[in-house]
């Protein structure tokens, strides 16, 4: 990071000028060095007039510069780089301000003697529960090594998963919008002015016609009164969803959904095999991995489904035997895992299962992505043809009459 200071000898000739080093506490102790008396220290970020600032309540680290951060420090690692000299090198690298910052936070904590999970932990909004887990039990196991290879692999392959989700959506998404709106623009400009010729005519108006003409009438009148309603109702489910009973409908809400609930599902089991196997690799104990697992599944009834899982393998029951109890949780998955604990090969069945399910959650997005333009198309037809018909027809006996 640049800093610019303005500092006096001890003759009390004033200096400014800028330095460069990971964080103000090393830029402070430069300047000591060379005998400047520091009058005052700003980041070039802090210096800039306040309209040239970013919007820094709307900065967030994406999940792609953290799988990234995780493979580069597991290949430096790997290279036998020092903890310190690695970060110093990443936060160069940083592909944002705002994880140049918390990087430089984390440099400066480890070499002031923090263990590197702690440093992690001191920034949650960076580094999840479950990250600092794996790095805390590659330190204690002496592994960080092979833990880091393990994230940098795991977030990886949750970040394939999560971008083939999305960019399976945006393609509908943007057409049912763009539809949205061009028959928003019909009903308010288009339909009026040719309703005021039909109306005009005295002819018997078609019942499709009329409620064409009656739903014009309802947005051009109740229109903006309807949006501020649903902006409302928008803000109520979204504070309704931060509660621990809005969490619960939500997830009850997926998986529920026809078509969709098998989606949700598989990739929430995928997510959790991966989590807990890539736990149990690093070697956090069961149950840690149990309740780590079920604060990184994202969904409130595996969630709950996995803590009291978590609870009776520590009362002394089996994984499997934990899980067989949930209708949620299908026989696959408790038969498999049973393999593996009376094999010994957990850790390969929980590898296996996630596999498994993350090439049935592509198998899904496609089925659901090859459905979907079809339906779409049939849909906007139907209310293209619908309006045009509505509009047309009468206008059409209008000419014929004359």
């Amino acid at each position: 990071m640049r800093f610019i200071y303005k500092a006096k000898t001890p003759e009390g000739d004033t200096k400014s000028g800028t330095i460069e080093t990971a964080s103000q506490d090393l830029a402070i102790a430069a300047l000591q060095r060379r005998g400047l008396i520091i009058v005052s220290l700003k980041s070039e970020e802090e210096a800039k007039p306040f309209y040239k600032r970013g919007f820094t309540m709307f900065e967030r680290v994406r999940d792609r510069d953290i799988v990234i951060f995780s493979r580069q420090m597991a290949t430096l690692f790997s290279a036998k780089v020092p903890v310190v000299d690695a970060l110093r090198i990443l936060v160069t690298e940083a592909s944002s301000d705002l994880f140049r910052r918390h990087l430089a936070e984390v440099t400066d904590d480890i070499q002031g003697g923090l263990p590197i999970s702690q440093a992690f932990a001191r920034h949650p909004q960076i580094f999840s529960n479950f990250y600092v887990q794996m790095v805390h039990s590659g330190e204690e196991a002496g592994k960080l090594e092979d833990v880091l290879n393990y994230l940098a692999d795991y977030l990886e392959r949750s970040y394939d998963l999560a971008s083939k989700a999305r960019n399976a959506l945006i393609y509908p998404a943007f057409v049912l919008s763009s539809f949205m709106v061009v028959l928003a623009i019909m009903l308010v400009v288009v339909v009026p002015r040719l309703s005021e010729i039909i109306l005009e005519s005295g002819q018997a108006i078609p019942l499709y016609t009329q409620i064409i003409i009656g739903l014009s009438n309802f947005v051009r009148g109740f229109g903006v009164f309807f949006l501020v309603l649903a902006a409302l109702g928008l803000v109520f489910l979204w504070r309704y969803r931060r509660t621990a009973p809005g969490r619960l409908a939500v997830a009850r809400f997926q998986l529920s959904i026809p078509v969709i609930r098998d989606l949700y599902r598989q990739v929430y089991l995928a997510r959790f095999a991966d989590n807990l196997q890539t736990l149990l690799s690093g070697g956090v104990t069961v149950v840690r991995a149990l309740e780590i697992a079920a604060s990184v599944v994202g969904n409130e009834v595996y969630e709950t489904i996995i803590r009291e899982a978590r609870d009776s393998v520590r009362a002394g029951s089996s994984i499997s035997d934990a899980l067989a109890r949930y209708e949620d949780i299908p026989p696959l998955v408790s038969q498999m895992i049973r393999v593996g604990e009376e094999t010994g090969q957990l850790n390969n069945i929980l590898s296996t299962l996630a596999r498994f399910y993350t090439r049935e959650v592509n198998n899904t997005l496609d089925r659901i992505v090859s459905l979907i333009e079809p339906i779409l198309i049939i849909v906007l037809g139907l209310g293209v043809g619908l309006i045009v018909a509505a509009i047309l027809v009468p206008i059409y006996n209008i000419s014929v009459g004359f």
